[in-house]
């Protein structure tokens, strides 16, 4: 019988950030790696794994002598690159297309500098991994994966080794590391010792061991101690080596590896919601960036501007820097969010200043306006029409000194559109700015243009929309809404004639919790501690900032030919939130905006939504894919929307969200996690108290929150089709501006355009080496489609086949104008 074989996987995980800031993991990445290239040198045979480009990239700034040694290690096979991501990141709430993104920054970097390539992905320490990473991995060069988290007992497994399986078919081979990554100074041989005796029948091992989280590594007496075990044992092959080297032996010693066709949770779910202003400046910068780049590149190919590679390089760069797995998941000290909320701003105000010079270069072409009227240009990222709900300030010649009301009218190409004017986000007392609301198709890759004038009035319009019998109800040919006014919550939703909601919709909940930010020992949040209600209106007025005059704490706010506006206050506690339901005339999307002000501990917020379908399945975005989520209470991650199906009743609801994660569904309730307030970094340690009892301890998201989610029904086929380009569209927003063109010149052609309705495209952006195009497709339903990709700007079209949940990335030579299909690494498919 052939010994078991024991691969040693040396390692020193260093969290970039988390109980300290930067600037101490960049010291203590310099300290373990000097420490580790000394001990590669020592000692004959032994091999130091790390990943993470970013602290490479400190070590090449701050030490370049260090950084030196460490590329003749690697040349010499003494020193390993794992993983090959810019990070290890959260592996559950970053889109697909950020996945992309932090393997090729990483492995672009270590190609460049180091001259590897890494096969075998590595997230040691990452709380959750989305199924969507397989066909990723697989088709960024990877064939294998190890990961410590979850462990069995939380997401069961047939074995530590098993073949993942993607939505799309693709395959790797992955391992749970279930010793974990860490090991105890001086434990090493003890760690080693101690596997080999519970798993004396496992014929391929791979351990992992090294002092972590705050570096540390390998250590003198470790290595003799090996050693001296290596001589001792008889009954085990011992090795130092790498997990490339381990995935080798496991194929070759043909185990047969059982299929998982699922994702890899749950573990922490209380992350899926700590930290909830991260996780929103998080969204945003992902939308802020992936838009930038398709303006810049219809701009950049029409030479309207240069391509600005290098400020989206940053900027990608802050992006992934944010999707630390102790940053985005929340779980890291106050000055660490802090830092990461800087480093997304940074990130932004890049993009904010790139977006410009696109959108200016874009409306070359444009007429100059006519006297009397205010262009609003909107531009259109999305290679598809956007259907929307524009909204746009602008400045009338001369607001003052005028007791009128300046009424709207919006104009495209000589045809009226209905407009209203809202409330501006300006506080001056006269008709000084205009908030512009008007309903608009968006032409596909291109600016659309919209022509305004002001005409005065006598007085704002009144609603029209009041109470009747204790409720508002507002109706359409396709939509009925009704809010009670005695509890301020949606009593129906009724769309295309079929109702969705049960009564008391959207009403906040306050659920128990602790001071843990990951959640570390729960599944679940559904223990009641409260529930908001309806404030009184003295209380109502006197939180709305009012001094004249008593309000209703239910009112019709805004109300006009586009939509109305229903402004309720709800309070618990020291806690209260303003919730504003926004009801079109036209479709059957509304919107919900909750302006939470916060001030529980220990607490969780939830916002119930009792749909209709008791017996519905729970689907939820995830990277590149659409997953079947628990529907028996327990807390589950998803990205950009999620809905409530009952394939009965041929019915759907879904809610696309502005950067809310965590979510659980029971009996056709779905309940959207919106805030938790555990202590920064309360870390449980046996029964001892999470949070010190002897002072104030600071809580997370203490304060003021603004969330936002757009809810629509209607058959199952139609909705799951529909939601993915709608919340990307809610991610990745047209820009509208209004603004004066100069007049003159020639308008661009639009930018890549699409021939069918639902094909996804996650990126269009400049080419990482030259000047060629990238464009990446994706099937976001699971079915079979085909759709024509045309380029007006470059007058060339091909058609492309996509099969359900396939990602597929085409390269556009600028110089022999064709077509051709590369990796997720740019590098042509074989």
């Amino acid at each position: 019988m052939k010994k078991p074989s024991v691969h040693l996987f040396c390692n020193a995980h260093i969290d970039p950030v988390w109980l300290w800031e930067w600037e101490e993991g960049a010291a203590e990445a310099l300290a373990t790696f000097r420490s580790a290239a000394d001990l590669c040198q020592r000692f004959d045979g032994f091999v130091f794994c790390h990943n993470e480009a970013i602290l490479y990239r400190w070590v090449e700034e701050h030490e370049p002598a260090l950084f030196e040694r460490i590329r003749e290690l690697v040349r010499a096979g003494r020193w390993h690159v794992t993983g090959g991501w810019w990070l290890q990141p959260d592996c559950n709430m970053p889109s697909g297309e950020s996945f992309v993104r932090q393997i090729l920054l990483g492995k672009r970097w270590f190609r460049e500098k180091l001259g590897v390539d890494v096969k075998t992905g590595s997230n040691l320490d990452p709380f959750g991994h989305s199924r969507g990473l397989v066909q990723i991995l697989a088709k960024s060069g990877y064939d294998s994966y190890v990961f410590c988290r979850p462990t069995g007992e939380d997401c069961p497994l047939p074995d530590d080794a098993f073949t993942w399986v993607g939505f799309d078919g693709s395959r790797i081979a992955a391992t749970l590391a279930s010793s974990h990554y860490n090991s105890p100074p001086g434990g090493a041989r003890r760690k080693v010792e101690e596997w080999i005796e519970a798993h004396p029948d496992r014929p391929c091992s791979l351990v992992p061991w090294g002092v972590g989280n705050h570096g540390g590594g390998p250590s003198r007496r470790d290595l003799e101690d090996l050693a001296e075990l290596m001589r001792a044992r008889r009954d085990a092959t011992i090795r130092h080596s790498t997990p490339e080297r381990y995935f080798r032996e496991l194929r070759r010693c043909g185990a047969r590896l059982e299929e998982v066709e699922r994702d890899l949770n749950p573990w922490a779910v209380g992350c899926y919601t700590s930290m909830a202003r991260v996780k929103r400046r998080h969204r945003e910068l992902e939308g802020a960036l992936f838009a930038a780049e398709k303006m810049a590149v219809a701009a950049a190919w029409q030479e309207l501007l240069e391509y600005p590679a290098a400020e989206l390089g940053q900027a990608a760069r802050d992006l992934a820097g944010s999707q630390f797995h102790d940053a985005l998941p929340g779980s890291s000290t106050e000055p660490v969010q802090a830092a990461v909320l800087r480093q997304m701003d940074h990130g932004l105000e890049i993009l904010s200043r790139v977006r410009a010079r696109a959108f200016f270069a874009l409306a070359s072409g444009q007429p100059a306006a006519a006297e009397g009227e205010h262009p609003i240009l909107v531009y259109n990222p999305h290679p598809w029409p956007v259907a929307t709900i524009v909204e746009c300030e602008l400045q009338p010649r001369w607001p003052h000194g005028t007791d009128a009301f300046l009424e709207p009218r919006v104009e495209r190409a000589g045809r009226r559109l209905p407009a209203q004017a809202e409330k501006e986000s300006s506080n001056v007392d006269e008709d000084h700015r205009k908030r512009v609301v008007f309903p608009a198709v968006l032409e596909p890759s291109r600016m659309n243009r919209f022509d305004c004038r002001l005409v005065p009035r006598r007085g704002a319009p009144r609603p029209a929309l009041r109470e009747e019998d204790g409720r508002l109800r507002f109706a359409t040919r396709s939509l009925e809404v009704i809010v009670n006014c005695r509890t301020g919550l949606v009593d129906r939703y009724r769309a295309g004639g079929v109702d969705y909601l049960e009564r008391d919709a959207f009403r906040p909940l306050v659920m128990r919790d602790d001071a843990d930010p990951w959640g570390m020992r729960v599944r679940r949040f559904r223990k009641l501690a409260g529930r908001f209600r309806l404030m009184s209106r003295q209380e109502g007025t006197r939180l709305s900032g009012v001094t004249e005059r008593l309000l209703p704490s239910v009112r019709v706010v805004e109300d006009g030919p586009v939509r109305s506006t229903v402004e309720v206050m709800l309070g618990f506690g020291r806690s209260y939130v303003c919730q504003r339901y926004k009801l079109p005339r036209k479709g059957t999307e509304i919107e919900v905006e909750c302006r939470v002000h916060w001030a529980e501990k220990d607490r969780m917020l939830k916002l119930s939504i009792p749909t209709t379908m008791r017996g519905g399945a729970c689907l939820g975005q995830v990277a590149f894919g659409v997953a079947e989520l628990s529907g028996k209470g327990d807390e589950a991650v998803a990205q950009k929307w999620a809905a409530v199906v009952s394939r009965e009743q041929d019915m759907a609801l879904t809610c696309i969200d502005d950067g809310v994660h965590g979510l659980d569904m029971a009996r056709g309730e779905l309940r959207l996690s919106l805030l938790r307030s555990p202590a920064y970094a309360g870390h449980p340690v046996g029964d001892r108290p999470i949070a010190k009892q002897d002072r104030y301890t600071p809580r997370i998201d203490q304060g003021e929150h603004v969330f936002r989610f757009w809810l629509n029904g209607g058959r199952v086929g139609q909705r799951l089709a529909r939601v993915d380009r709608e919340a990307l569209a809610r991610a990745e927003r047209p820009f509208a501006l209004c603004f004066f063109p100069p007049g003159g010149g020639r308008a661009p052609e639009p930018g890549p355009v699409l021939s069918d309705p639902v094909v996804q495209v996650s990126a269009i952006k400049q080419s990482e080496r030259g000047e060629d195009l990238i464009l990446r497709l994706f099937e976001p339903t699971g079915r079979r489609r085909a759709t024509w990709l045309s380029l007006p700007f470059a007058g060339a079209r091909t058609r492309v086949r996509l099969a359900g949940f396939e990602v597929r990335t085409l390269r556009f030579d600028r110089r022999r104008r064709r077509f051709s299909e590369v990796d997720l690494l740019e590098e042509p498919v074989r």
